[in-house]
């Protein structure tokens, strides 16, 4: 017992630190005599009078320690942590929204962030998000996938892998031979992590999900050379959807309400040109396809293509056939 004690009493800065963090905030100060009681539950001698000289050291070792009057005495509580609760809870946002991660792992990043905080507040954490209620990958494996990816990507090897597509009742098909491909970044797009990488049989470049590739393994084969000029954030952005295709320059008229909207998906660098009194123009280099086509749909006729003519008319292509599914004959 002694002995127990005196292993106690050497950890008796590593108690009290805690303390400071779990159960002290500005509205949760504690006197030297409220820390002494918790120090002594916890089998640690802890005298009022050399509490003062401990809570001097902390201070000295960084720990930002204030003091304010409680009653006669003074109170004490740890003033700043490495996260402060509104950074906790941006974390706990993006970890809870996240289609990559799955509820369960959610739930486990979830409890870990609220022991960042103290414990008044961490059940904030747990409170305002609600993972079970976001769709949710069900792949366990992706962050072993998510790494091994990235030990490909660093020693510049290829990688070789299982994909599949869900069939009607929902059960994974996987694509027929399995997948090799020089790895060259990973990207996150609409909330899904994606690979980014080159087969060699396709001259573009192609986009995997990665909760929809499993056995990922780094082969001895040198990876092919990043295609000349390839920029992981520019190529994101202009690739609606992560769907691969060929590159082409595609000049837009918008209206003017939606400067935020072009500047939101083609960044803050656009040269934008006014095009009489409420409208401007703009060129971006983007992949076409049914993804951006979808994604311009949704402005109806403040948005239109100007140029080229292929990417016009296959764009009133697709209009026109969508609206032949919805006459009725008389």
């Amino acid at each position: 017992m002694a002995k127990e004690a005196g292993i106690n009493q050497k950890l008796k800065f590593l108690y009290l630190a805690d303390i400071f963090e779990r159960e002290t905030d500005e509205e949760h100060p504690l006197t030297v005599y409220d820390l002494s009681e918790k120090l002594e539950a916890l089998g640690i001698n802890a005298a009022r009078k050399t509490l003062l000289d401990d809570i001097k050291l902390l201070e000295d070792y960084g720990m930002d320690i204030i003091n304010v009057p409680v009653g006669k005495m003074l109170g004490y509580y740890l003033g700043s942590r490495s996260f402060e609760l509104p950074e906790i809870k941006l974390l706990a946002d993006a970890v809870s929204s996240s289609r990559f991660i799955t509820e369960k792992k959610s739930r486990v990043l979830l409890k870990k962030l609220e022991g960042l905080t103290d414990k008044y507040h961490g059940q904030e954490i747990n409170r305002r998000v609600y993972v079970s209620n976001r769709i949710k990958s069900e792949n366990e494996s992706i962050y072993i996938s998510i790494d091994v990816i990235r030990q490909a990507i660093d020693s510049g090897r290829k990688i070789s892998f299982k994909y599949f597509d869900r069939t009607l009742d929902m059960k994974k098909k996987y694509r027929q031979g399995g997948r090799t491909c020089s790895p060259y970044a990973l990207a996150w797009n609409d909330g899904s992590y994606y690979l980014v990488g080159k087969q060699e049989k396709y001259p573009t470049l192609s986009n995997f999900r990665i909760d929809r590739m499993e056995s990922v393994a780094v082969l001895d084969e040198k990876s092919e050379p990043v295609p000349e000029g390839f920029d992981p954030a520019k190529y994101t952005s202009t690739t609606f959807s992560m769907f691969s295709g060929e590159e082409c320059t595609v000049t837009l008229r918008f209206d003017n309400s939606l400067v935020n909207v072009a500047a939101d998906k083609f960044g803050t660098d656009l040269i934008l040109i006014p095009d009489g009194d409420d409208k401007f123009t703009v060129s971006v280099r983007l992949v076409a396809g049914a993804a951006f086509y979808g994604w311009l749909f949704q402005f109806g006729e403040k948005a239109e293509v100007m140029s080229p003519e292929n990417i016009r008319r296959e764009y009133a292509q697709m209009i026109e056939n969508v609206r032949k599914k919805y006459i009725t004959e008389e």
